[in-house]
């Protein structure tokens, strides 16, 4: 199966609390819901998309905790594209804690994570979706097991919470696959992991910087 994040984040790379106000309160946080005001018919029709045509999802504790009490709540999943996938298709759980999951379908992984991911993964066809839980996508970036990163930005700076990545974290090349943007300015960017960045090994003159870009234009 192939590996994708999906990542819902503020301009700030904030993506706690997306969902509502009482979503996620970690760390004292007090800005939750502001995702949905901006999320049109485009938008809209991308998640549903993603995740009806995934095959199978995987999870971190808290973002399956998130979902399990939301999606996996809901009385009818079969009124939502989302809710319907995730209470149908098999779901996997990163966690060294979770002893006996509630939500229907869900298998834990502990031990050897890398072992279970690349176990997964060797399934010939389909797709396996990660929504969300970002310690566990940079756990699985640092360890070159991600096919494919789509992130969608929100056109608003929240200013505290959670962000994908934080100050320190795994250093990647990402190849930009495609990208648009949606009517409330919500861009949704696919990226490809090619490897490690290049660095300059040496400092750049703004003035030759400058010079090549208008030689650039010119020519």
């Amino acid at each position: 199966m192939r590996l994708t994040t999906t990542t819902n984040i503020s301009v700030d790379g904030v993506m706690q609390g997306l969902g509502g106000p009482d979503e996620d309160r970690s760390g004292g946080f007090e800005r939750g819901g502001w995702a949905i005001p901006l999320v049109d018919a485009e938008t809209g029709d991308y998640l549903n998309h993603t995740y009806g045509s995934a095959d199978a999802f995987l999870f971190g504790r808290r973002t399956y905790e998130i979902f399990a009490g939301s999606w996996g709540a809901m009385a009818d999943p079969s009124s939502s594209p989302i809710a319907a996938a995730l209470n149908s298709r098999p779901k996997y759980v990163v966690s060294t804690s979770l002893a006996h999951p509630q939500w229907a379908g869900t298998t834990v992984l502990h031990g050897d994570i890398a072992k279970a991911v690349h176990d997964l993964k060797a399934h010939p066809d389909g797709t396996l979706l990660v929504p969300g839980s970002g310690a566990l996508v940079r756990w699985l970036l640092a360890n070159d097991l991600v096919d494919q990163l789509d992130l969608l930005t929100y056109p608003v700076v929240i200013g505290q919470g959670t962000r994908l990545f934080p100050e320190s974290g795994p250093d990647v090349a990402l190849e930009l696959v495609s990208s648009r943007a949606t009517s409330k300015g919500v861009t949704i960017q696919t990226y490809r992991p090619i490897g490690r960045p290049q660095y300059a090994t040496s400092t750049v003159d703004p003035e030759d910087v400058m010079r090549d870009a208008t030689s650039g234009r010119r020519g």
